[in-house]
């Protein structure tokens, strides 16, 4: 019976042993997972959890072994276990002990410790999750671009791509329009607004800052909120304020309608170039990114043509008195917006880029819109039967954070919260981009994108201003002087243009009806004349005396008139207009308008050669061997001393360059993943529109005193980006990221 009762009593301490085994394994892999952080307390904690663990540790192991191996444990320890209650079961002694040790009031420096013990536990807990999650994420997305890359394999290059390339094409075309429309209207707005040079400049370079603004902006929300809708947004503000400023009538409004036109159309190249490109397979994805190119010059060509075709026509124009005046240059800016509307059209009928919604979890919509792309290109292509095969595609782990609004919160601030919400998500997505991972990237593209938007822009607009100046210096060399004349009961019914007149006498001579184109009159007297329906430009009367003379319906204001004597002289119903410039209209036409396209056409070679080789030679070689020989290209800008030798140079240096600018929207496409994509595009964009105001300022300040400045500059820009684009990683040939 003893032994039975030993038996018995060996077999108990053996379960109960059993049980503390299992519950000291648990425990110690709790205690291992914990360790990393109870190294982060501060050493009150430290010592406090030592404690614990001691104390844990005795509790546990408190017995000995036996000698068969179990373990045992007091009769007190035993008689507890069995006594708890079904209400109990399945709770934790380790919990009793923790709540044990803290019920009660703690000492200040203990609850402190235990605070802080929980509150690192808990981030390092979270950080750990962060890092898991985000690594999860990352080999989703690897495993998304192989599986897409095939997909778009079977779906095929067709009808949709074409259609969808068409479409876009109206986009981009929109933005080249937009670069050109404020220097086509601005030799006839300013006679309307009677724009200042600092005013002329200032509504040149709001454009750019306005497309600076646009392109980071549009181009985070488009990670966000996806392509297609994006763009629309931004399309749709750049059509409602570009026929807003068609109809304005003061500077101040009219500045800020270009501004917010600019912000509008500033994210077109951006998404446009990442939307498209999600759309086709690698081997197609070079050439027909390059030939997509080809829209911005056909918008420079469609401004051009416009702008001649219209502006110089002034009968088309109208005035409600003298508050309100319509006249051709607002129709022109009219005709302009016609492509942005377009492709807002054309645009409501495609679909979003699937890409984007594989990165953003929506599987069942991705795959609806690959197999329309699938359909769609095997039906043109006379193989209706076939099937699209695949079922499942991957999609990516989601990030977001969650916000919890309930039913009662007001419209403003439920609008207020997702605004903020998505506002740190585009900046937490933007400051991704120079995350380890692409700080390297980063930083070479924007040395590339700034180099090569300085020296081009910078160089495109100083062209103009030099075939400016060199015509001002070729009608100075006309100018046609007269000294000490004396002209008497003479009327001058004709224009005069391009003479200076010193120390005549002209009495009782009648103006009528007349232009004065560059005049000017020095130390001379008019004495019993008349000046009837008179209007001018560049016209100066220099320390001149008037006597007995009447000015009526005349633009002859007293600015005009320079130290001069006005003796019983007077000035009836003055017109009102503003002190045009000393080039003819006809000039200003010429250069302004057939120039710019000359310039635009002579981008068509560049274009055809970069789409055909970009897929053979690859992006970076294509972009720094079109730096390299743009480089070389600048200094024949030397050996440019006439006009028809500038426009040469102009065309040479655009049809080279465009080859660059391929490459380099390429190579920004490929360079990063599809939720950073148009991200990263929009804040390289808008460093490239920052680089081209810069470049503009800097260059046309040297326009009329020296050749050599400007040329150093744009060429020592182009050296530096062929140098640090080769250091940037080839992307032909890999799958989009």
């Amino acid at each position: 019976m003893e032994d039975d009762g030993r038996y018995r009593d060996n077999r108990q301490d053996f379960i109960r042993g059993a049980k503390d085994i299992a519950k000291v394994a648990k425990k110690q892999v709790g205690k291992k997972m914990g360790r990393g952080v109870d190294k982060m307390a501060d050493e009150y904690t430290k010592r406090s959890y030592k404690r614990f663990e001691e104390e844990d540790d005795d509790d546990d192991y408190g017995g000995v072994p036996s000698n068969d191996g179990g373990y045992y444990r007091s009769d007190s320890r035993a008689n507890d276990d069995e006594g708890h209650s079904d209400s109990t079961e399945g709770h934790d002694e380790d919990d009793e002990i923790y709540e044990g040790e803290y019920q009660g009031i703690p000492r200040a420096d203990s609850g402190k410790a235990g605070s802080m013990d929980g509150v690192t536990a808990a981030q390092a807990q979270q950080f750990r999750d962060l890092s898991a999650y985000e690594g999860e994420r990352r080999k989703d997305q690897e495993e998304l671009a192989q599986q897409y890359e095939t997909i778009l394999q079977e779906c095929g290059h067709g009808k949709f791509q074409w259609t969808l390339y068409f479409v876009l094409g109206l986009a981009l075309m929109a933005d080249g329009v937009e670069i050109f429309v404020v220097g086509f209207v601005l030799p006839s707005a300013e006679k309307d607004m009677c724009l200042s040079e600092p005013n002329k400049g200032m509504l040149g370079l709001i454009v750019y800052l306005g497309m600076m603004v646009g392109a980071f902006v549009w181009g985070g929300l488009a990670d966000r909120i996806g392509r297609r809708q994006t763009l629309l947004i931004s399309l749709s503000i750049n059509s409602v304020f570009a026929f807003f400023s068609s109809f304005v009538q003061g500077y101040v409004s009219f500045l800020f309608c270009r501004l917010a036109s600019g912000v509008g159309i500033g994210g077109s190249i951006p998404i446009v170039f990442s939307y498209y490109s999600e759309f086709l397979a690698q081997e197609k994805r070079g050439e027909h990114l390059s030939w997509l190119c080809m829209f911005w010059m056909i918008g420079g060509i469609y401004a051009s043509a416009m702008a001649w075709a219209i502006i110089p026509h002034y009968g088309w124009s109208f005035q409600m008195g003298s508050a309100y005046q319509f006249h051709s240059w607002r129709v022109f800016v009219l005709v302009c917006a016609f492509p942005s509307v377009a492709a807002i059209s054309a645009l409501t009928t495609m679909p979003e880029s699937p890409r984007f919604f594989l990165e953003n979890g929506k599987h069942d919509e991705a795959w609806m819109i690959l197999k329309q792309v699938h359909d769609t290109n095997m039906r043109a292509k006379g193989y209706p039967e076939r099937v699209f095969s695949v079922t499942t595609i991957k999609t990516v782990k989601q990030m977001d954070e969650l916000v919890n609004m309930s039913d009662s919160t007001a419209w403003h601030q439920k609008w207020r919260i997702k605004l903020t919400a998505l506002f740190h998500q585009v900046w937490s997505n933007f400051q991704t981009v120079f995350s380890p991972q692409y700080r390297r990237t980063t930083y070479m593209m924007m040395a590339v994108w700034f180099s090569m938007s300085f020296s081009y822009y910078g160089l495109t607009v100083w062209f103009p201003d030099m075939i400016k100046y060199l015509q001002k210096q070729e009608y100075a060399s006309r100018t046609k002087v007269f000294v000490k004349e004396k002209v008497e009961h003479v009327t001058f019914n004709f224009t005069l243009e391009n003479q200076v007149h010193r120390q005549g006498q002209y009495f009782n001579d009648k103006f009528m009806n007349l232009r004065m184109k560059s005049m000017v009159f020095e130390d001379s007297l008019f004495e019993e004349c008349y000046f009837e329906d008179i209007t001018s430009s560049n016209t100066f009367f220099k320390n001149c005396t008037f006597i007995a003379t009447l000015f009526y319906n005349t633009d002859l204001f007293k600015y005009r008139l320079i130290n001069c004597k006005l003796v019983n002289s007077t000035f009836l119903h003055n017109k009102e207009g503003c002190l045009l410039s000393d080039v003819s209209d006809e000039n200003n036409a010429y250069m302004v308008y057939f120039v710019s396209f000359l310039g635009t056409l002579a981008v068509l070679p560049g274009n055809i050669v970069s789409a055909l080789l970009m897929d053979k030679i690859g992006r970076l070689r294509m972009l720094a061997g079109s730096s390299v020989i743009s480089c070389i290209s600048c200094f024949f800008l030397s050996f440019g001393n006439s006009e028809s030798a500038m426009i040469a140079l102009l065309c040479l240096f655009g049809g080279i360059s465009i080859a660059s600018w391929n490459a380099l929207d390429v190579l920004t496409v490929e360079l990063y993943p599809s939720d950073k994509r148009t991200t990263a595009f929009g804040f390289l964009n808008a460093l490239c529109k920052l680089a081209a105001v810069l470049g503009i300022s800097i260059f046309t300040s040297f326009v009329g005193i020296t050749k050599a400045v400007p040329i150093l500059f744009a060429s020592g820009a182009l050296a530096a980006g062929s140098f640090l684009a080769l250091k940037l990683p080839e992307t032909r040939g890999q799958v989009l990221q």
